[in-house]
């Protein structure tokens, strides 16, 4: 079970929490746009955003549009959506602005992290990474074999589709300089207990990447309980835009090598944010934080004068608190249907243990098959390895298509869910037609 205390801290859910005010702040969800209405299960991919994320992006660029430090006001105004992206995001993490660093996308990232953590490792090093991550936070760390860093790999239970902690502590020793986990699976739902692998890590003086890119939009995060020296997310994935963002410790990033422009200064952050950034993405960064505070707000246990922060927490133990009773009679459906093998935890009841992503597949049906099926009933899912390629090579499902993907997030309903069931019911009779 995570030791993840701020799941159970101040700020849970209080007040009925009300799926169709959620569904009107989403252009997306009006039903004056599609008739039949089109179902969103593919969340894990890239969430649907709200208006106030439009707005903000659209606001941006047609008002406040130019570059940094300049003496007129549009570029003043560029200034401070930059700073106002920082702090944002800083409120989501629990770290303060200066340990936030913004990209292009986690994976790139994550590449530049490596790049620069294998600068610092020797022959003979070693990195553990777990074989039930996406590959953004495997690639880029086996990438550093060439220099002589061994990378050992953590192997998944294949019943539960989870990592043994023992599995983990097997791996590391006085040579591991760095353990890379995720938070959560983007491809099973599973959840990794990252307060115990940090605290396992530390005994090794080994830093700690979590890559908690799915995670994001399911569930609060505190980086200073969990303990661990960087984290990586995308905006994209929980209500906002195409942004990649990295927390480091402040003394961490002060430690890395910067790959600059002599112009750039050698400040934190801002030495390692190369060139201009995408300034309307941190635009919408801030927006969609903002959004998960009201949530908060209106759904949490927080009073009038609390901070932003605390606004956070409480939006995304309502989200969790929410998502659990969906995930619930997700599972349970999906395990009274004789034609669908469900992968990973199958306890519908263990939800501290998993995010509502669940995958299976259909007796019969091909992944990509099952997911025409379903689109053309205007429910969209994904198919395929969803760049966990380890995972579906280890249960021996990526020469025959993969996995089927269901993503659940707060703005689909219990309706949805069911209509999903119900096609599921006869989706192998459809599929052969």
């Amino acid at each position: 079970m995570p030791a993840l205390s701020f799941l159970r801290a101040s700020g849970g859910m209080a007040k009925t929490f009300d799926a169709a005010w959620v569904r009107s702040q989403f252009p997306a969800m009006d039903p004056r746009r599609r008739v039949p209405p089109e179902i969103y299960f593919d969340g894990p991919g890239g969430t649907q955003v709200p208006r106030q994320v439009i707005d903000a992006v659209s606001g941006y660029l047609a008002c406040s549009n130019a570059n940094l430090h300049g003496a007129f006001r549009t570029s003043r105004e560029s200034d401070y959506v930059v700073a106002g992206a920082h702090r944002a995001a800083a409120d989501l993490l629990g770290c303060t602005p200066a340990e936030v660093i913004f990209g292009q996308n986690m994976t790139t990232l994550t590449f530049w992290l490596s790049r620069a953590v294998g600068e610092q490792l020797s022959p003979g090093d070693e990195i553990v990474v777990t074989r039930l991550d996406h590959d953004a936070n495997y690639t880029p760390w086996k990438s550093l074999e060439r220099v002589g860093v061994r990378v050992r790999d953590v192997r998944v239970q294949r019943k539960d589709c989870t990592i043994e902690m023992s599995s983990v502590r097997a791996k590391m020793n006085r040579r591991t300089k760095l353990l890379a986990v995720g938070f959560a699976s983007n491809a099973v739902g599973s959840l990794n207990d990252v307060v115990k692998l940090t605290r396992l890590a530390r005994r090794y003086s080994a830093r700690v990447f979590v890559d908690a890119v799915h995670y994001a939009p399911h569930g609060p995060i505190d980086v200073r309980e969990i303990g661990c020296d960087f984290m990586a997310c995308s905006a994209y994935k929980f209500f906002g835009p195409h942004l990649g963002l990295l927390y480091g410790k402040r003394y961490q990033l002060q430690r890395l090598p910067a790959y600059q422009v002599r112009p750039a200064g050698n400040r934190i952050p801002w030495c390692h944010e190369t060139g201009t950034q995408n300034h309307e993405g941190m635009a919408g960064l801030t927006a969609a934080v903002e959004y998960l505070a009201m949530v908060g707000r209106r759904f949490g246990t927080v009073g009038p004068n609390c901070t932003r922060r605390e606004a956070i927490v409480a939006g995304m133990n309502a989200i969790r608190y929410y998502e659990r009773g969906l995930c619930q009679r997700l599972i349970r459906g999906l395990l009274e249907n004789p034609d669908v093998d469900l992968y990973g935890i199958k306890d519908d009841t263990a939800f501290d243990r998993r995010v509502p992503t669940v995958a299976i597949r259909v007796r019969g049906v091909s992944p990509r098959r099952t997911a025409e099926v379903l689109a053309a009933h205007r429910i969209f899912v994904w198919d395929g390895n969803f760049y966990a390629q380890n995972l579906t090579e280890d249960l021996g499902l990526e020469e025959s298509g993969g996995l089927v993907r269901i993503g659940l997030a707060h703005y689909n309903t219990m309706a949805e869910v069911d209509r999903l069931l119900e096609v599921l019911q006869t989706l192998r009779t459809i599929a052969e037609r």
